[in-house]
This record gives structure tokens, C-alpha cells and sequence, in this order.
């Protein structure tokens, strides 16, 4: 059967703020990630409309050859290790689809998240029915827990922990915080749903592949709500038009650096 995870973020945001602040620390976050010919490039960044939903397409492909670890490069040949990764943000709700061009039906990611005004406590927010749901983990992420993070990982400059912002006043966030959060009303708070299905046939192979790529996007959506927070100071001022103007300046910036220097940002180690 193929796995399903279910992630929860809670966050001392509001969920308008939040749509702003994701799509400018994924600008960030894709600058930090790509040089030496490898990283993210923005083939597509469009609205869509679709059956009477609406929102932003994005199609970006990755290129990852030293972010996999050795098991995988085992037996993916030449040209498998590009990801495509397409997205409909049709925010509040976004949906997010990695297939892999190479192995078509047999290998796939789909993130599936909502975004909520609240602390995390609602059950099936995404409507599997009964059998699918009562299989699926729920994994807890607390971005103020610093033995979440590895130490290959960990910023101090990145720790809500240790953060205060000048202009929300928001933070640090000590091992209390959620319930704080729940009794402050100057301090607004939402929740990611996140549901990660992910399907991998490859006999022999499939339950170690499926277990990783698990592991590796609690691990990638675990850094990335801790920058998020860590970098609200920049973002919290911003509009919608000001990030459709950052995502127009990355997208060429990522096609330039992706080519020069040194491979950079997160890697895998070889598990």
C-alpha cells in the first residue's frame, strides 16, 4: 500500500501572513539551494484556473545529483535524478505533484496541504475516508525544538528559540510556547496541514525508498517553517505584488548562479 504521512505545523502566524511569508522563503530558500550545476530552475510560475478553482501554477525542476543519497544512485541512471515538481496554490489549500519523468507510474510524491486558523487539533482535514485515514501517521513538528533539527542542519541564526522579532514582537519561542500561543490574543496562530503520499515500486527497494523520502521531507519542512519564522522581520511588511516580483528576479537569478560556483545548500548523507 503506498504511504501516507500527515505532518502538522502549528505556527505563531496568521494565515494571510503566512501565504506571504512561504513564497518568500521559497524564493530564499531555492537561492540557498542551487549552484555547480545543480539546484532549482522555475520553468513556469503562472495563474491557472481549473474547474472553478483558481490560483498560481508553478512547474520547476530540480536538479539533484549530489543531494540523493548512494543507495539511490545505485540503480538511477543518467537524467533520472531531475525531479519535476509541479504545484497549484490555490491558497489556502495547495497541492503539489513529483513525478519522476524516468519512472512514470512507479515513483511519485503528492504533498497535499491546508492551511488553517488554528492549533493543529482537527482530525482528517483533507476527507480520506475511514480506512485510508485510520493508516496514516500523524507526525507533530515543532519549529521551536531544537532535537528536531540534526546538527548537520542546525543555524543558531535560523532557531525560533532563540529569535525575537523587532517588528511583531513575536518569539523567542521557549518549550511552552504552543500553550502561550493558545492564550495570547495579541499573537495570531495557524496551522500546515501537510499529507505526504509516497508511492515508490521498485521490489526490494520500495520500503527503504519510501521510509527516506518520509524521513527527508519531515526533515526539508521542518528547516524550512524554522527559516520562515527566523525570517518574518523580512517578509512581514511585503504584498503579494511585491513577491510576484521577488519570484520574476529569482527565477533569473537561479538560472544564472545554478551553472557557476559550488554546489551548495542541503545534502543527504548516505543513510
Amino acid at each position: 500500500a503506498t504511504k501516507k504521512k500527515s505532518s502538522r505545523v502549528v505556527l505563531p502566524c496568521s494565515v494571510e501572513e503566512y501565504q506571504v511569508g512561504q513564497l518568500f522563503s521559497v524564493a530564499e530558500a531555492s537561492k540557498n539551494n542551487t549552484g555547480g550545476g545543480e539546484g532549482i530552475e522555475v520553468l513556469k510560475n503562472e495563474p491557472y484556473q481549473h474547474e472553478g478553482e483558481q490560483g498560481q501554477y508553478t512547474h520547476k525542476i530540480y536538479h539533484l545529483q549530489s543531494k540523493v543519497p548512494g543507495f539511490i544512485k545505485m540503480f538511477a541512471p543518467e537524467g533520472s535524478l531531475v525531479v519535476h515538481e509541479r504545484a497549484w496554490n490555490a491558497y489556502p489549500y495547495c497541492r503539489t505533484g513529483k513525478p519522476n519523468e524516468y519512472m512514470k507510474d512507479d515513483f511519485f510524491v503528492k504533498i497535499e496541504t491546508w492551511h488553517k486558523p488554528d492549533l493543529g487539533e482537527q482530525e482528517n482535514v483533507h476527507g480520506l475516508d475511514a480506512d485510508t485515514w485510520k493508516d496514516v501517521e500523524i507526525v507533530h513538528i515543532d519549529i521551536g525544538d531544537r532535537t528536531q533539527v540534526s546538527d548537520e542542519d542546525y543555524k543558531p541564526d535560523e532557531d525560533p528559540a532563540l529569535f525575537k522579532s523587532l517588528k511583531t514582537d513575536r518569539g523567542p519561542l521557549g518549550p511552552d510556547w504552543k500553550r502561550e500561543l493558545a492564550n495570547n490574543e495579541n499573537c495570531p496562530h495557524m496551522c500546515a496541514y501537510k499529507l505526504v503520499t509516497v508511492k515508490f515500486r521498485w521490489w526490494g527497494l520500495q520500503g527503504r525508498v519510501e521510509k527516506f523520502i518520509q524521513k527527508q521531507e519531515r526533515r526539508l519542512f521542518t528547516n524550512f517553517h524554522r527559516q520562515l519564522f527566523c525570517w518574518l522581520d523580512k517578509w512581514v511588511d511585503l504584498s503579494m505584488a511585491d513577491i510576484r516580483r521577488m519570484e520574476d528576479e529569482t527565477q533569473k537569478e537561479l538560472d544564472e548562479i545554478r551553472q557557476k560556483g559550488t554546489v551548495r545548500g542541503m545534502t543527504v548523507g548516505d543513510e
